[in-house]
């Protein structure tokens, strides 16, 4: 059965992309949203295995959004997308959000998207990998 993934990024080629390489996996299927208020509207418990969210996007930033989406199903894994030189401007917002994100949960772009697929999977999977 494949992983259903929610992505959320206000630039329309990174989800493409995202959705393109993801799903020719193979063990992926990808709902792409650019604007975080559509993805929240069409946001339903328990539709999602994960969510992958931009953190810096025009009209709600991915933190805001994981809060609204947590109110609808506290359960979803949540991973965010950033570049790498916003990570540490961010950092403090990330070690705040309950529960703890993992470090496997930040995706930095650019992102390579074999060892994105690789990574989604340990994420999913927590307890099917080894070493």
């Amino acid at each position: 059965m494949k992983a259903k993934i929610l992505v959320v990024d206000d630039e329309p080629d990174v989800t493409y992309t995202l959705k393109a390489t993801l799903e020719a996996a193979g063990f992926f299927d990808i709902y792409p949203f650019n604007d975080p208020g559509l993805a929240l509207s069409n946001f339903r418990p328990n539709m999602y295995d994960l969510a992958i969210l931009d953190i810096r996007m025009p009209q709600m930033n991915g933190f805001e959004l994981l809060h609204e989406i947590r109110k609808i199903d506290e359960n979803v894994k949540v991973c965010f997308l950033t570049a790498v030189s916003e990570l540490t401007e961010y950092a403090t917002a990330i070690k705040k959000i309950y529960p703890p994100l993992d470090e496997n949960c930040i995706i930095k772009k650019p992102i390579d998207n074999v060892e994105l697929a690789k990574q989604l999977n340990r994420i999913l999977n927590p307890h099917t990998q080894s070493g």
